[in-house]
């Protein structure tokens, strides 16, 4: 418990000093690279998806953590709009970006890795979410669901990661907050994350689809597996989705 509230007494305002961004120092990147040799795939635009509507009161109502699937597959036009409602980028500026969920100064901290089990015309393997570009960048295929086995081994096998059509994996840039924010931008991070999965909450139950949040998780092993050092970037929290 002291680990705890020492965080939240050392992230407290009055112990802040003065931030990257006040002193003047370029600020970092708004998104990781990624491979340019990667193999890329276009997802279908957002305006151009045909998902029914549904009244938000009515997902707000029907939100449910979900552990079983149907082992079907998604459209890839689902998986578009699951990635455009959870970091979809609006309007890119030169300082920020505009994008559909919240987040502390705009700075947008997080970035999407995706398991894909079962989603049409995506052999499966592990992605990242461009989302500047609205596209998948490939990292590697799965062989015989060996990603998910893994993955599955470093999440206290929880074995619904295994037969949900995707696992998306948030992975926090600190540097990207605490340049402004300093310390504290540890606690924003946290923040941001809550606001990312619920849309993804949300957003699945318009395609008839379930969502499981996960937060147990062997974090050294998870950040080995994904190529992060675990310090300038790192898995913050994770979540399976699958039609019910």
């Amino acid at each position: 418990m002291k680990i705890g509230k020492d965080f939240m007494e050392k992230t407290k305002h009055r112990h802040l000093e003065q931030s990257d961004q006040s002193l003047g120092k370029p600020q970092p990147s708004l998104e990781l690279e990624y491979d340019s040799a990667a193999q890329l795939i276009n997802l279908p635009l957002p305006q151009d998806l045909q998902i029914d509507s549904l009244d938000i009161s009515t997902a707000i109502q029907q939100r449910r953590s979900i552990r079983k699937y149907t082992g079907g597959h998604l459209s890839i036009a689902e998986l578009s709009h699951l990635l455009w409602c959870t970091q979809g980028v609006q309007k890119a500026l030169p300082s920020h970006s505009l994008r559909t969920v919240p987040s502390a100064g705009a700075r947008h901290a997080l970035e999407t890795w995706l398991v894909i089990n079962n989603v049409s015309g995506v052999q499966p393997g592990l992605y990242r979410f461009v989302a500047s570009k609205h596209q998948l960048a490939l990292i590697t295929h799965s062989i015989d669901n060996d990603i998910a086995d893994q993955v599955t081994s470093y999440c206290s096998n929880q074995s619904f990661i295994k037969t949900a059509a995707v696992l998306f994996i948030w992975v926090a840039v600190p540097y990207r907050m605490s340049w402004r924010y300093g310390e504290r931008a540890y606690r924003y991070l946290h923040l941001d994350a809550g606001h990312v999965c619920q849309n993804l909450y949300l957003a699945a139950e318009s395609i008839d689809a379930g969502v499981c949040a996960i937060a147990s998780y062997d974090d050294d092993q998870l950040n080995t597996f994904l190529g992060l050092d675990g310090e300038s970037a790192f898995a913050i929290y994770l979540a399976t989705v699958g039609h019910k």
